[in-house]
């Protein structure tokens, strides 16, 4: 392991999602290289957590095409689902207030041993895999910013008790244990101070210029940002919340 993630690019072209009640998003076009910093911008309700979900393969767009490191949407989703992971997307991602941020992330280090590693990997040593587990933890705190020794209780600081900003980045640090090739994280600015989304932003763009391509729901994109709006399209948020409970269950 170690070595520098390789983005995805990305692409769409007409891609739109329809459900029972109307369309979540649609006639969304845009095209983002590897390593580029993807916002979708819009107000809440306008479809844009459905989209972040359609460009990580977790939610099946009903109009137009979409491709993801040369993986076509929607028929590679599951391709396209192997190499993304998500943050802070509520309803999917949620952390459990009452583990510590200790339990989460050795729990997610264990999946990734379980499930992510390929069968020769599985078949070392389990000292070495283990080991292997520790360094991708230190790789993707570090990516995500967080300090344990910053934390009121270290590692052993329940997430309760985690500041809005310590929640987030460890959120992000756990889809980046998996070393995804693409990053999606929702609701970026929420409840954010101006210094707060200026730091968000940050982080963002220097786990974009380490090779991973993010796409980030916001309310306002800063520059310097691949710019993808759902705002032109009237969505229908209860059709946006259905699809987010599926999403979930899947």
């Amino acid at each position: 392991m170690g070595g520098t993630v390789a983005g995805v690019g990305v692409t769409a072209q007409g891609l739109g999602l329809e459900g029972p009640r109307g369309w979540a998003f649609r006639g969304v076009s845009f095209e983002a290289e590897p390593g580029s910093l993807i916002t979708i911008e819009g107000p809440s309700g306008t479809g844009r957590t459905c989209l972040l979900l359609a460009l990580t393969g977790r939610m099946k767009p009903t109009e137009g095409a979409a491709t993801v490191g040369g993986s076509a949407l929607p028929k590679r989703m599951a391709a396209v689902r192997r190499v993304s992971a998500l943050a802070h997307v509520p309803g999917v991602t949620d952390l459990e207030p009452a583990l510590t941020v200790a339990e989460h992330l050795h729990e997610r280090a264990l999946l990734q041993r379980r499930f992510g590693d390929s069968l020769r990997g599985l078949l070392r040593p389990r000292a070495e895999r283990k080991g292997e587990g520790r360094l991708l933890i230190d790789a993707a705190l570090s990516a995500a910013g967080l300090d344990l020794a910053s934390l009121p209780k270290g590692s052993r600081t329940a997430v309760r008790d985690l500041e809005r900003m310590e929640a987030l980045r460890l959120s992000i640090a756990l889809a980046l244990i998996g070393r995804p090739r693409l990053l999606g994280v929702d609701d970026t600015d929420l409840k954010l101070s101006d210094a707060e989304r200026a730091e968000v932003w940050a982080l963002l763009k220097s786990i974009a210029e380490a090779g991973t391509t993010v796409v980030a729901v916001c309310s306002e994109a800063p520059d310097g940002t691949v710019e993808v709006s759902t705002n032109s399209q009237e969505s229908d948020g209860k059709e946006a919340a259905d699809a987010l409970a599926e999403a979930g269950r899947s």
